[in-house]
């Protein structure tokens, strides 16, 4: 479909594929990394919101909210920077063990990095659920944002290469559809354990992080690595194997041979990060780039991370806050499922430029109820009121669940080539860490210093980003991994101009060789 009169969907080859049992199970095992991701967004929002958690561990955040004084800002009861810095560590620990990881999924392949995320989690769930001091917690978290930067980075590459490319989209958004899920039972837990007698409820809301942690780490033992990472590797006869086992079929002979040439092309790169930065790879990279930067940027993790507080500031009370975070995890669950339905249908497209004006809306209404109602010391939030703010979220995080969240990484994942693949993931997922670390250490001292200002300067930024998909964002629905130069970058009216070289290039390096 044209682009705004920009660009344009090609067709690619379409290999003989059928949807296999085998790559069913082996999507499901892998997506399980995103259920922990998502497990670890939802839980943290919800312990700092536990009176008992607060006064253990953040004694001074504690007092404030015990607090009813006259000139505590009902933005600012919860600005605390050791309290940003227990959520915000573990995407600090992603950003740095991103660059690990992309050594580990191209050198030991897709399947041993995923294992290495599943060890990271159960050591990081460990020490945060007996955690004795705010060392200790910080400790946990740190491990798991090692293993949110392996998994996040083999993640995404795992199912992109393993899906047929007509289902490719929607067995791709398994993983932000793990995330929701993840969202939703750690908002559900939190719910249940805040109302456990004794004050221990918040360790077990972080042990039971160990049932994800424990299904990626099996689920990594048990499938088998991509046919792309095995070929990459010099495993030939296994990458064929394996491509017959999760096609279903002994036509394979096309598919197989584009993989070995893109595998060769790969080999012939020593220096995968130095490559990124060549001509004809721009166009990926500052898709992959700027994708996670308006991910973050759209304001969900702000969100989803301190839901149950944003609530409480809105004076729903601890039970209301964490019944409406429930409502919006669930709300972020279903709509992942519009976008696995829609997005090999419908395109990319579409579903991005829909949600930036689902999103903008939904943002413009958040901001001008909460000028009009809530105040630094007065808060004239009624229920109905309170509702309709509840149900603005609810109205921004659909339209995210189907857009940014699944097609920021699906589409950069998809875009690279072989050759700068992993290189090129785990850039996305450094920035995308960057960001996420950015938003979650300062949202809490934002909120305290723009108010209901925060949410004009997100809605900005959705406008912004809307532009960005109009006249820079190809469309890539039925695309086979392997035929993007060709049949994307080389047709987009602005990419274009930067594919020149690479058949000369490619050229050059055959007479090398």
């Amino acid at each position: 479909m044209p682009a705004g009169g920009f660009s344009g969907s090609h067709g690619g080859t379409e290999f003989e594929a059928k949807v296999t049992t085998a790559v069913i199970i082996s999507c499901i095992m892998a997506a399980t990394g995103g259920l922990m991701f998502g497990y670890d967004v939802g839980v943290s929002g919800g312990v700092t919101s536990m009176p008992s958690f607060l006064k253990e561990f953040f004694p001074v955040v504690y007092e404030k909210t015990q607090q009813h004084a006259m000139d505590d800002s009902n933005y600012c009861k919860y600005d605390n920077h050791s309290l940003q810095l227990f959520t915000s560590s573990l995407y600090l620990a992603a950003l740095t063990a991103t660059f690990f990881a992309s050594y580990t999924t191209r050198v030991l392949g897709r399947k041993l990095t995923m294992l290495i995320a599943g060890v990271f989690f159960i050591v990081g769930t460990v020490l945060n659920a007996t955690a004795v001091s705010l060392l200790m917690l910080i400790l946990g978290r740190l491990a798991l944002g090692c293993g949110v930067g392996f998994a996040n980075q083999a993640v995404p590459l795992f199912l992109s290469e393993i899906a047929p490319t007509r289902i490719r989209g929607a067995l791709n958004i398994l993983f932000q559809f793990d995330v929701t899920v993840g969202i939703l039972f750690a908002n559900l837990i939190n719910y249940g354990t805040s109302k456990i007698a004794g004050g221990w409820g918040w360790r077990l809301s972080l042990a039971l992080a160990g049932i994800p942690a424990t299904l990626l780490t099996v689920g990594a033992i048990l499938v088998d690595d991509t046919p792309n990472s095995l070929i990459e590797r010099g495993h030939l006869e296994k990458g064929k194997t394996v491509l017959r086992k999760i096609r279903g079929t002994e036509n394979i002979e096309p598919e197989y041979m584009e993989i070995v040439e893109a595998s060769r092309i790969a080999q012939e790169v020593k220096h995968p990060f130095r490559n990124l930065l060549m001509r004809q790879n721009r166009p990926p990279l500052v898709i992959a780039i700027m994708f996670q930067i308006f991910q973050q940027l759209t304001g969900i993790n702000a969100i989803m991370f301190y839901a149950p507080v944003l609530f409480n500031t809105l004076g729903l009370g601890n039970d209301a806050s964490l019944y409406s975070a429930v409502i919006t995890g669930a709300v972020n669950v279903l709509s992942t499922l519009v976008s696995i339905y829609s997005v090999d249908k419908l395109g990319r497209r579409v579903l991005l430029l829909e949600a930036g004006v689902q999103m903008f809306i939904s943002q413009m209404v958040i901001a001008v109820v909460l000028g009009l109602n809530l105040g630094d010391n007065t808060n004239k939030m009624s229920q109905g009121t309170a509702i309709v703010v509840v149900l603005m979220v609810c109205t921004f995080v659909s339209s995210f669940a189907w857009s940014w969240g699944p097609l920021g990484w699906l589409i950069p994942s998809e875009t690279f080539p072989l050759e700068t693949r992993s290189a090129g993931q785990s850039v996305a997922v450094c920035m995308n860490m960057l960001f996420t670390f950015i938003i979650a250490q300062s949202f809490l001292s934002m909120l305290c210093h723009m108010k209901f200002g925060i949410f004009l300067f997100f809605s900005g930024w959705v406008l912004l980003m809307s532009l960005f998909v109009i006249y820079l964002v190809p469309e890539t629905k039925g695309v086979p991994i392997e035929e993007m130069t060709e049949k994307v970058w080389k047709q987009h009216w602005f990419w274009k101009r930067f594919m020149d070289d690479v058949d000369e290039d490619r050229k050059g390096k055959d007479v090398v060789v």
